[in-house]
This record gives C-alpha cells, structure tokens and sequence, in this order.
C-alpha cells in the first residue's frame, strides 16, 4: 500500500501543488482496510465497497507503476527533467487506469449471450433442448437490482426450456439480498420446465444455507443438493453441492443411489469445474460450471487456466460436453479485464449423431 499510496503522492505534489499529506496517508489507509472493515462492522458495511473497488486498484497499479517509475529513471537518464517526466508518465499512467477501469465496468455491466450448440447421442421425446445458464451472479451490494433486471431481459431472449444456475447466486450472506427484494425480479424467470441451481462456495462463506435455500423456494428455484431428479421423465438432472462441503457426495454416488437409466441424457451441475474425469466416467452427458470467472481481471486469465482443465468456455470429454462459465456478475471491483458477464445458451439436439458449434 505504501508503495501504491507513494507513487499517487508524489504525482499529485507536482501536478496539483498538493500538500495535505496526512489526510492523503489517511485515505490511503482507510481504502486499503476498507473491505476488511465493511465485513467486520454491520454499521460500517459499505466500506466494503469502496475496499472491493481498491482491490481493482491494487491489481493494475502494481502491473503499471513499475513500468511508469522504469519510464521516469529512463527519461531522466536521458536528460529530461525529473518533474516534467513526472507529469507526463503519471497523466499517461492514470489515463490508462481511467480507461481500464471504464473499460472493465463495461464488460462487468453489458452482458452478452454466448451460443453453443451440442449433440446427445440419446433418443429423447425432445428434439431440442433449449438451456441458458448463468452461474456467480454475486448478487449483493455492487451486483445489485440493475443487474438482476439484465439477467432476467437476457434470459427472456434466449426463451430457453429450462433454467440452470450453477452455484454463486449470491454474495455470501442473503441479507443484501433481501434488503433489495431482489427476489421479486428473479421470480420473473420463466422456462417451462423449471429452474434449478447448486450451492457455490460463496453461499457457504456466508454461513447461512437455510436462509438463502428458503429465499430461492420463494422465487420457484430448486436448489439440488446432492440429488438427481427426472425432468419430464426425459432427462435425468443432477446437482451437486459445492466442493466446499468435504462430505457431498461423488457423482459415482449420486448416479448409483439412483440406479439410472443410462439411455436416458444425464445433464449435471457443479459449481467448480474440478472433477471433470469422474462427471465423465459416471456417464454425465453434459455438465455446465462457473466459478473461475475466467479470472475476470487480466492477466488472472493465465492463472485460472492452469488451475482447471477448462477454465471457461467448452471442451467435449468422452461422451460428455463439458460448459464452464465466466458468470454473469464478479467479485469484489464491478470490472471484467479479459473477460465478460455472460449467459451462456445451449441447444442441445437428441439424435444418434453427435456434433458441436458455437455462435459467439
């Protein structure tokens, strides 16, 4: 912080004449526990607005700053004068983070549709299965009324068959959530054969399940934990609870206790994609996860990747497609580097053929 707070002052003493520094370093300080704070202290919870917006600032001030002071020693190496170097590599520097910033709320704020369609080699009353998933929404403080209102304009676009979210519904604990009686907006989701989610790690950070599941029974979402359910007697829907719970059960578990029927499509939820090999081995068809974020805010990207055999996007694995999310909302800053809010729409076709495409 101290490096971070250093390089703003002294832009700001040659720039501006600014020499108010205590009650600059107590700015600083203030942001810099903000998030902390907001958590710890009902009373001060906005704080953790502002601390969520810090940690952008975090992010890309230690990426620019030290190429701008590098920029600084060159220039004044070769003779130009340090306060001139100065104004001019700290004005292009805050430009860049003006811009990435209002870059980065656009992409956190505009969602778009991402199309892919796939084939189960699977007889099926259903031609086409029509799906929209969107996964962290992060509903709170910062994902807040306006973004539930897209979520729901988007999905009404895709006029989709069945809804699915999985996992990260909300931001930790549902209190901001009811406060803003984001409820009633997602109860204007409509798909004829329903609506269901899993738990995200997210949820279980807040530390009050019961809370959130008597929220989303309200709203008509079926939250599956640990269960396998027939949709229609046509597809069989699985959903598991976030790998957070030490004791959820395997999709080996889950798919013997059943006793299914294997001719039929088996469609499964997971918040983290992290056990793709045993979806594939228990004979799920088609799995779709969030979680990554596609690490919303790059470089984080190359981190995701080598944490996750797919970090986002699709990969077929065996007999199963594979879908991971970049989520619709974000966590901690409203921006998306690299990224963008989502909802992802899957056509599935139910013939002896199997096939994929995607239409971004």
């Amino acid at each position: 912080m101290i490096y971070l707070g250093w390089n703003g002052l002294v832009w700001l003493k040659v720039v501006f004449s600014f020499n108010q520094e205590f009650l600059y370093w107590l700015a600083i300080a203030i942001f810099s526990y903000a998030y902390i704070l907001g958590r710890m202290v009902k009373s001060l919870s906005s704080l953790s607005i502002v601390g969520s917006i810090w940690f952008g600032y975090i992010q890309y001030g230690l990426l620019l700053f030290p190429v701008a002071n590098l920029a600084i020693l060159l220039l004044g190496l070769s003779g130009v004068e340090s306060e001139t170097a100065i104004v001019w590599v700290g004005t292009i520097t805050a430009t860049l983070l003006t811009g990435i910033f209002a870059f980065g709320i656009y992409n956190a704020y505009s969602p778009v549709i991402r199309k892919y369609e796939v084939t189960i080699p699977k007889k099926n009353k259903w031609e086409k299965l029509h799906i929209a998933v969107a996964s962290d929404m992060h509903f709170g403080k910062l994902s807040g009324v306006a973004h539930a209102k897209r979520l729901i304009k988007t999905i009404e676009r895709i006029k989709p068959d069945i809804i699915l979210l999985p996992g990260d519904i909300i931001d930790d604990e549902p209190e901001h959530f009811q406060k803003k009686n984001m409820g009633a907006i997602m109860k204007q989701l409509r798909a004829p054969l329903g609506i269901y989610g899993v738990l995200g790690n997210h949820e279980y950070y807040g530390r009050e399940i019961p809370e959130f599941l008597k929220e989303m029974e309200k709203v008509d979402i079926r939250i599956l934990m640990d269960e396998v359910i027939q949709v229609e007697e046509s597809i069989y829907l699985l959903g598991r609870k976030d790998k957070t719970d030490s004791r959820r059960k395997s999709f080996q578990q889950l798919v013997k206790d059943m006793e299914l029927d294997n001719t039929i499509p088996l469609i499964a939820m997971d918040h983290q994609p992290a056990e793709f090999k045993e979806a594939q081995e228990s004979g799920v068809d088609l799995i779709v996860s969030g979680h990554t974020h596609r690490g919303q805010m790059a470089p984080n990207h190359l981190i995701t990747k080598r944490l996750f055999e797919l970090d986002w996007g699709y990969l077929k694995k065996g007999q199963m497609h594979a879908f991971v999310s970049s989520g619709f909302g974000f966590w901690g800053p409203p921006l998306r580097i690299g990224s963008r809010s989502e909802v992802m729409e899957i056509a599935v076709k139910f013939t002896e053929k199997e096939g994929f495409s995607n239409h971004e």
